[in-house]
């Protein structure tokens, strides 16, 4: 369990950077609306991402979906509130963050012990 809530905070604070970066700084919102989108990214790829795409197939399809999903989550606050304000770059920004920072992060899940990399011939 300690493995796990560790692997949540380091998730969290590498999701929530990207949303920093990508709606604070890019797209001129509140750290507020980057708080909101680093937990909904981190609960959304981690369930998805992390503990069934990862396992199944791996690496680089894992970090590509988590960056698509996370990017899909920005896109999706943006289109549910008039407050939040976001641009095409902003949001692509945010998702090729997501996609190099889940890709180490997933090496670290494996070696960890946390997830099973995918078998090979598998």
């Amino acid at each position: 369990m300690r493995k796990v809530t560790t692997a949540l905070i380091i998730k969290f604070v590498m999701t929530f950077a990207a949303a920093w970066i990508a709606v604070s700084l890019i797209a001129g919102n509140s750290w507020t609306w980057a708080l909101l989108a680093g937990i909904l990214g981190t609960v959304v790829n981690y369930i998805v991402g992390d503990r069934y795409i990862l396992p199944n197939y791996g690496n680089i399809v894992a970090s590509a979906a988590d960056g698509i999903l996370g990017a899909g989550l920005l896109l999706l606050m943006d289109l549910a509130s008039a407050a939040l304000r976001l641009n095409t770059t902003a949001i692509l920004l945010f998702g090729l963050i997501v996609v190099v920072g889940e890709y180490f992060f997933h090496q670290y899940l494996i070696t960890s012990g946390i997830v099973e990399g995918k078998k090979a011939g598998t």
